[in-house]
């Protein structure tokens, strides 16, 4: 057998799909098709303004909390003083 003869074997009119990824040229734009979709879905989900609104919905609400513990450590310093003034006057 001769080399010609080797060759003569071999089907050459497959595709570029069909050589390296074994799928017709349809199926790999569905495949291809369909992988960019989920991931832009999955992006969406993620980055899409829904989540950028609860991003800075709990961003407002983390100022809000901070502030809240502030005005209740000045309430409480104040309480404080006020007990510790009624306890001495009570002692005498």
């Amino acid at each position: 057998m001769t080399n010609e003869e080797l060759y003569e074997g071999i089907d050459d009119t497959q595709s570029f799909t069909q050589k390296y990824f074994g799928l017709s040229l349809v199926k790999f734009l569905i495949l291809l098709l369909l992988v960019l979709a989920t991931g832009v879905y999955i992006g969406v989900l993620l980055y899409g303004t829904n989540s950028l609104e609860v991003f800075l919905g709990l961003q407002d609400y983390e100022e809000y909390l901070q502030s809240e513990v502030d005005r209740l450590k000045t309430q409480n310093a104040e309480l404080q003083k006020e007990y510790f003034e009624l306890k001495e006057i009570s002692a005498k």
